[in-house]
């Protein structure tokens, strides 16, 4: 069993700043891709940043030069520090990890959070 928690989200006004954290724990017995999502009320969710395990990363057009997407392979955990947040980053952030577990090495499967709330509001 995997479980991805994370952690960080909240109020924030316009032009703040917040870090998320996403830690993974269960039988791990690697981890590929580590990432973040986020969906708007009436919108799909979509990609805001990805880090592969060899830390190579890739944004959204959206959050480039404001959001840092890193990771800590010892701790399992991938981090959002996002900057110069604006209105339209309000949504519901998830974590997402391609995992394969020690029952099923050869294999990886893609885990969600359960996902935390960022609202920029003034």
């Amino acid at each position: 069993q995997v479980q991805l928690v994370e952690s960080g989200g909240g109020l924030v006004q316009p032009g703040g700043s917040l870090r998320l954290s996403c830690a993974a724990s269960g039988n791990i017995f690697s981890i590929n891709a580590m990432g973040w999502y986020r969906q708007a009320p009436g919108k799909q969710r979509e990609l805001v940043a990805i880090i592969t395990s060899g830390g190579s990363t890739n944004y959204a057009d959206s959050v480039k030069g404001r959001f840092t997407i890193s990771r800590d392979n010892a701790k399992n955990t991938v981090y959002l520090q996002m900057n110069s947040l604006k209105p339209e980053d309000t949504a519901v952030y998830y974590c997402n990890a391609h995992i394969a577990t020690t029952q099923a090495m050869g294999v990886r499967y893609s885990y969600w959070g359960q996902g935390t709330q960022v609202t920029v509001s003034s």
